[in-house]
């Protein structure tokens, strides 16, 4: 209790108020999600033909003429052997650089 200088007591304050503070945030979070594909499986989408192929490690070999051909060894160049290509057999019948 408060006395003032007449001497009677002073009323007691009123309390303050009460004041309530909320704080809020809002947070946006992002999630990434990263995928790695399983590796290819060994001759999987390998389309190719093995026609004309050598065997000895996927080298493709191509004469652009008879004189390559002999050049390497090569004439006469059988049909489904490496090197023959139908530009090399004149008459058709399989067999190119037969002459």
């Amino acid at each position: 209790m408060t006395v003032t200088e007449s001497g009677h007591p002073a009323p007691d304050p009123e309390p303050a108020p009460t004041v309530t503070v909320r704080v809020t945030k809002t947070v946006r979070a992002t999630a990434t999600a990263t995928v790695t594909a399983p590796p290819a499986e060994a001759g999987a989408g390998n389309d190719r033909s093995e026609e004309g192929s050598s065997g000895g490690g996927g080298a493709e070999v191509s004469y652009g003429n008879c004189s390559e051909a002999r050049a390497a060894g090569a004439a006469p160049v059988h049909r489904g052997e490496p090197g023959y290509g139908r530009h090399l057999d004149r008459d058709g019948d399989g067999v190119g650089c037969d002459i």
